[in-house]
């Protein structure tokens, strides 16, 4: 007999075990469970010409295609599970999935099991998985919400915040993306949306495990480079208290000077060129000559304005809502920022009007 396991408790194990997905090798790219293993029964051609016998001619036929594909690869299968085991230590305990939970787990599961690894099925797969993950939206969550300003040092201050035992979500972190036309340089590729729907949902649940009050979370617009915080949980973001760092212009500029001053000067140019329509042309032409001249505190400058104009609207939309609350913390820079909210507590909430 395999073992079985619901999604429910999966979840509640997994972060002690290994997790094997067999989906094909596009599958799991597209997205998969954060921390799973590829260990693949068939590659993409195979599955493709797998689904076409089953649609066009039956279930035995798609069966018998499948078993021959298997056979002759069932060494390298169990040899792939040894080296993984392998690399645990100590030993942990083998969890196996794909799409629903149907043949093509059970056949790995029976060849490993056969061959002596105790391992476990997730019920229905990564589908009952990515269930779990759009639920993980729809909870209530106690956000305080990290806004200011480009250049206030929200994602630096979220981190010293964990560092000090806060709960955090770090979404810029989870979108491999700073949320700026800027937002993807020095940073790895995007996750498509539906992993980063997985990461997000996976991270908010262990954070809301931790039994914290509050769950710190950076002020986002929904889009962050190429995904989408999903719209529930948007919703839920600006609705939250805000805790807003004014930090003044000439510190934001250091702050971004520093992050970006020694970035590649071609995708600095080609970020600007993107914001060129709402910059203006003359304030475009004027950036890039300054970045190309050496003078990146004058180009940011500019582009800190542009921002600042951005944000403030955003602000301004955010206080139309009735039941916002806007918190602001006057600081001369991050660190003061931390100091405010560490040791003295949020500062005394004030309706925005």
């Amino acid at each position: 007999m395999i073992n079985k396991i619901s999604i429910d408790d999966f979840i509640k194990r997994s972060a002690n075990g290994l997790v094997i997905d067999v989906r094909s090798p596009s599958e799991f790219a597209h997205a998969h469970i954060p921390g799973a293993v590829s260990v693949p029964l068939f590659t993409d051609e195979e599955r493709a010409i797998i689904g076409t016998a089953y649609k066009q001619e039956s279930k035995e036929k798609a069966v018998k295609i499948g078993l021959n594909f298997f056979g002759p690869k069932m060494v390298k299968l169990v040899e792939a599970v040894e080296q993984l085991v392998a690399a645990e230590t100590p030993q942990v305990p083998i969890y196996l999935h794909c799409w629903r939970g149907g043949m093509r787990s059970a056949a790995v599961a029976w060849l490993l099991n056969l061959y002596g690894f105790e391992v476990t099925t997730i019920v229905g797969g990564y589908k009952a998985y990515r269930h779990w993950v759009l639920q993980q939206f729809e909870e209530n969550y106690a956000f305080k919400v990290i806004g200011g300003c480009t250049g206030s040092g929200k994602t630096r201050l979220l981190h010293q915040l964990q560092a000090k035992g806060f709960v955090v979500i770090d979404l810029e972190g989870l979108a491999n993306h700073k949320g700026s036309a800027f937002g993807n340089i020095g940073m790895p590729p995007q996750p498509s949306q539906e992993m980063f729907e997985n990461k997000l949902g996976t991270a908010l649940f262990t954070e809301k495990l931790k039994g914290q009050p509050i769950i710190f979370i950076e002020d986002e617009s929904q889009r962050i480079g190429n995904v989408n915080v999903p719209i529930v949980l948007y919703k839920q973001m600006r609705e939250s208290t805000l805790l807003f760092l004014e930090i003044p212009f000439e510190e934001r500029l250091k702050n971004i000077v520093a992050e970006y001053g020694k970035g590649d000067t071609e995708k600095l140019v080609n970020a600007i060129i993107r914001i060129k329509k709402r910059l203006g042309g003359l304030e475009t032409k004027t950036a890039i000559n300054h970045l190309l001249e050496g003078d990146v505190a004058a180009c940011f400058s500019i582009l800190l304005l542009y921002y600042d104009k951005w944000y403030t609207k955003s602000i301004t939309n955010l206080r139309e809502h009735p039941e916002s609350v806007l918190q602001t913390i006057p600081c001369a820079n991050t660190e003061a920022a931390l100091d405010a909210i560490v040791q003295h507590g949020s500062p005394v909430q004030a309706k925005v009007q």
